[in-house]
């Protein structure tokens, strides 16, 4: 019993994976969807279940007896990139009309006789819709736009294909709304034209290719079982670090070193630089980064004892940039400081907002140069920890204005509520009133 058990549910388990993959393997195939329409009338189409995919030969077989005998008029709106995702991007959603892309078309839906709305139509090759009803109608295809379409006079004793390209957004001018929206109003446009030719015909609205493919791997590609899931760690890169008689004395690290000379910014950090010129010893160190652009970043620190905080502390004095024969200077010793035997560290350090880096006024030529290093730490002395930052001591302090504001702002609230509490707990009531049935008190008017 034990044995033929443990079979049966092994074959069960063999025959969830195989439906899994088959599953798999369908879904990740690449689909258009496809909005069909008639003046007329349409034959009935079942509606299709959730997630599944029509195939080719079914559109051919539906086809086949849409236009099974005489002539038809057939308007094929062909956009250059249609997903389903489009529809419920743009749609509009809970009963917001007013905000949908797609306007025209779903009013010439719902004034429809019927339609056909098949959302995942197998997609294979971008000519396959065009040769499909090329094959239908026995008729090659009339490229036309709405005012080529007005002044089109159209046989109706034989079958035509008219044509009408339609663009998607592939540009940064237009956004893939607005682009669908001026898709709607030349869909609107087109259908006006022939509802004013009095001409029957059946519109089709699809794409050339899907303009959105989710890959999905399949089950019979990844591994049956328990494996352990685990986040791959993502690589951090090494810090810029100059080595002194084989012990590092000055470390650099930066997420982004961008700098701007004319308009354009060029990250610094994602080329390896020459450390030639750098020096550091007991109270200066200089970080000379010369990269194979022909920019230069040069980091001047120094340190020196502060009497009233009875220990060390270094400054980063200046940053100089140079391109080719133009330097330019930023003073940064009045924002960026820490303990000697501390590193420093920013989210961001710029030179135009927020300024920690201000602009030397010897800066003629590069006025327009700007600097924005992001997640930013330096160290200048007293590496102890070898190929490690010490402790960070960061731009952004415990208590910023908008902190020191919110507390001395409740702080006063407090204090006029203790102080409206204590005057009202101060209020005392009579104890003492006439008694009814006692003389009354008296009140002499004369002396």
């Amino acid at each position: 019993m034990s044995v033929s058990g443990s079979s049966s549910k092994v074959r069960l388990m063999a025959m969830f994976v195989l439906l899994f993959a088959l599953f798999s393997s369908q879904s990740s195939a690449a689909q258009v969807p496809l909005l069909m329409w008639s003046s007329e009338g349409l034959p009935p189409l079942a509606s299709p279940a959730a997630g599944h995919i029509t195939s080719n030969d079914q559109l051919t077989a539906y086809l086949t007896s849409a236009f099974g005998s005489g002539p038809n008029t057939v308007l094929l709106f062909l956009q250059d990139k249609l997903s389903k995702e489009d529809f419920t991007l743009f749609g509009g959603v809970f009963g917001n009309k007013q905000d949908s892309a797609f306007q025209n078309l779903e009013a010439a839906l719902q004034a429809s006789p019927s339609s056909v709305s098949l959302p995942a139509l197998e997609w294979s090759d971008s000519s396959v819709m065009l040769a499909l009803l090329q094959e239908k109608l026995d008729v090659s295809p009339v490229l036309v736009d709405a005012d080529t379409l007005s002044h089109l006079s159209i046989n109706t004793s034989a079958s035509n294909l008219l044509l009408i390209n339609l663009p998607y957004c592939t540009s940064l001018e237009k956004s893939c709304k607005e682009v669908l929206h001026e898709n709607d109003g030349i869909i609107g446009e087109v259908l006006s034209i022939m509802k004013d030719k009095d001409v029957h015909f059946t519109a089709m609205y699809t794409g050339l290719q899907p303009s959105r493919v989710i890959s999905e791997r399949s089950m019979s590609q990844q591994a049956v079982g328990r494996s352990l899931l685990q986040a791959v760690e993502p690589t951090v890169k090494e810090p810029i670090m100059f080595n002194a008689s084989g012990n590092p004395c000055i470390m650099l690290w930066a997420q982004n070193l961008n700098i701007s000379l004319t308009g354009e910014w060029i990250d610094l950090a994602a080329q390896t630089p020459s450390l030639d010129g750098s020096i550091c010893n007991g109270s200066n160190s200089l970080l000379v980064l010369t990269y194979a652009s022909g920019h230069i970043l040069r980091f001047a620190m120094s340190q020196r004892l502060y009497k009233v905080s009875a220990r060390n502390w270094f400054t980063l004095d200046s940053v100089e940039l140079q391109s080719k024969d133009l330097t330019a200077s930023y003073i940064g010793r009045r924002n960026i400081y820490a303990p000697a035997e501390y590193s420093f560290h920013c989210q961001s350090v710029t030179s135009f907002r927020d300024t920690l880096l201000v602009p030397s006024n010897n800066n003629k030529n590069t006025t327009q140069w700007r600097l924005n290093f992001v997640d930013f730490q330096i160290q200048g002395f007293g590496l102890a920890n070898g190929t490690n930052f010490s402790y960070a001591s960061d731009c952004a302090g415990f208590f910023t204005a908008g902190i020191w504001m919110g507390l001395i702002t409740s702080l006063l609230m407090l204090w006029i509520f203790v102080y409206g509490m204590h005057m009202i707990m101060q209020v005392n009531t009579m104890d003492r009133f006439d008694d009814p049935k006692g003389p009354s008190i008296s009140v002499p008017q004369t002396e």
